[in-house]
Formats: structure tokens, C-alpha cells, sequence
């Protein structure tokens, strides 16, 4: 079992300056619809904590149904106050599914666009981001991130070059596997990175234990991928009845009880669920409303999962 590192005064710290709502109500005049926020630390611009992944889901060409359902879950993800999508050039025909369904839609300016460099060589690297903007439809991405710290030093100074001079927005890393999260510690405590993206659920908690910390310390929004581990919570639970004391937290489905978990942690800035089914990007993006879990709570949530 992973432990986590935080105290509870570092916990309660670390929620306060997300402003974050822990097993409370929302506030009077508040409009418990409307989505949970977080800052990004670097410029205290806020965004929706709950955004849509593109992995295989949105690797789509041609028409047919599986490009409607797409363009549905990106009609209803703004509809529903999401606006983080994350992209790869490593994803296929993602991005030029997300510029095309995007300008479709008429709600380019509605999104936060992230996408990643994942090539070697500062030409290569530049090409490939061009491409990005290319296909993104867009002539300034909010944010892109050296994927899988490929040739990290040669792509971070492009873009710091970039985004001096306003072609980009913010720049970061990603990674997710468990192996590299000691290769992001090191450059996290290096300083200059606007986000990092990591993999981290109920199943892989091991970011619990020194790269949450360190993002919050050093002032690094956090992305989380991968929150429902491949799909594989959801075989640990199929045929179980969420636990009642789920209601404590306004949690209606295992999806949102995945979600909140990962939501509940301060560090956390967005987390980035995949789906091109509408029914199940509702039910995600619900996860960004109500309360959340406190620390006790979450300690309980883990032991029941674990139980099963």
C-alpha cells in the first residue's frame, strides 16, 4: 500500500490555496451546478479541474458513427463547463480530429488546447509542433509538453523560445509510467515548468508519494492521465454497489467516485478521463460538482477498494 507523505496540516494548507471544497456544501450564491476550478500556479489563470483525454478515442479518420459520437462528447464537454483537452502528435489522427470537430462546432475559443512534442532533433521538433498547430487549427497552442521527457534539454528550449515569443502559452512534461517519476521529480525540482502531466488513480498511487509534493512546493500545475488505470478500476468493481457513504461526497457512480479521489488531492490541477461515449462524459465531468472527499474520507475510500 502507498503511503502518502502529506501531514494534515500540509493537506489543509495545500487545499486552502486550491480553494478547494471538502466535504462541505457550496457556498450560499454559489451555483452548485457549475464545474470545480483550480489555478494554474504559474500564472493564476483558472480552468475546470475535470478535462477529456484524446488517447485512442479520438485516433478517428473518415466519417461514421464513431466521429459523431467525438463530436458529440465535444459538444457536451463545453456544454458542460469542461474546457483542458489533451493531445499527441503519438494519438493518431487526435489532433486533426480535435481542430476539425472544434471548428465545426464554432468553439475553438471555448478550449484549452494541450498537446506534446515527441520526436528528437530542434528541426524535427519544431516541424512536428507546426503540424500540431496544423491540424489543431490554431496559430498559438495554450500548452505543450515534451512527451515522455523524449530529448527533453534540445525540445524545452524551443519552447521557451515559443513561448517568449507567444506562439505557446505554457510548457511542461509528461510521462506515465511509474519508472520515469524519478526522472520528473528531478526536473520538477529543477524549477521553469508550468505542468506536468503523470499517471495516477486509485490503482497507482505511487505520485502520492514525492511528485504531488513536489509539483505543489515548486509552483507546477499537474495534469493527471490515466485516472481510471486503463480501464482496469472498473474490473475491480463491475457488479459492486458503490458503498452508500458515496452520497457524502455527492458521488453517484464509480467513475465519479475514481475521479473525486484523484480531484480531492490539492496538488491536483486537471484530470483528463478518455471517452468518446457521450453518457460517460457526463457522468465524468459530474465529477467536477459537489463536495469532495476529505483526507479521512479518501484514507476510506482506498480501504474499500482494496477490500473488494
Amino acid at each position: 500500500m502507498v503511503r502518502a507523505v502529506l501531514n494534515r496540516r500540509e493537506w489543509l494548507r495545500l487545499a486552502a490555496g486550491a480553494g478547494m471544497t471538502l466535504l462541505v456544501r457550496p457556498a450560499h450564491g454559489e451555483d452548485p451546478k457549475s464545474g470545480l476550478q483550480r489555478k494554474i500556479p504559474s500564472s493564476g489563470e483558472q480552468v475546470p479541474a475535470v478535462g477529456l483525454g484524446t488517447s485512442q478515442v479520438f485516433d478517428i479518420t473518415g466519417g461514421g458513427s464513431e466521429r459523431e459520437a467525438a463530436k458529440e462528447v465535444l459538444r457536451l464537454f463545453v456544454e458542460n463547463g469542461g474546457k483542458v483537452v489533451d493531445s499527441s502528435p503519438m494519438y493518431g489522427a487526435a489532433e486533426t480530429l480535435v481542430g476539425d470537430l472544434a471548428s465545426e462546432l464554432g468553439i475553438q475559443r471555448k478550449l484549452f488546447i494541450a498537446t506534446k512534442v515527441w520526436t528528437t532533433g530542434r528541426q524535427e521538433g519544431i516541424r512536428q509542433m507546426e503540424d500540431s498547430m496544423r491540424k489543431l487549427r490554431t496559430p498559438r497552442i495554450d500548452l505543450i509538453q515534451v512527451h515522455n521527457l523524449v530529448d527533453l534539454d534540445t525540445q524545452l528550449a524551443t519552447l521557451r523560445e515559443w513561448k517568449k515569443a507567444g506562439k505557446i502559452r505554457y510548457l511542461g512534461i509528461t510521462h506515465s509510467r511509474d519508472s520515469a517519476h524519478g526522472e520528473l521529480e528531478r526536473v520538477l525540482k529543477a524549477g521553469g515548468m508550468d505542468f506536468v502531466q503523470l499517471n495516477y488513480s486509485m490503482a497507482e498511487r505511487e505520485a502520492e508519494q514525492r511528485l504531488l509534493p513536489v509539483a505543489a512546493e515548486k509552483g507546477t500545475a499537474v495534469i493527471v492521465n490515466r485516472p481510471f488505470a486503463r480501464a482496469n478500476l472498473f474490473g475491480r468493481v463491475r457488479g459492486k454497489p458503490l458503498p452508500d457513504w458515496a452520497k457524502d461526497f455527492d458521488c453517484a457512480s464509480w467513475a465519479q467516485f475514481f475521479l473525486k479521489y484523484i480531484l480531492a488531492h490539492p496538488a491536483v490541477t486537471v484530470v483528463i478521463p478518455a471517452t468518446r461515449d457521450p453518457k460517460h462524459l457526463v457522468d465524468n465531468m459530474a465529477a467536477g460538482s459537489g463536495r469532495l472527499p476529505d483526507e479521512a474520507m479518501r484514507r476510506k475510500m482506498v480501504a474499500h477498494l482494496e477490500s473488494l
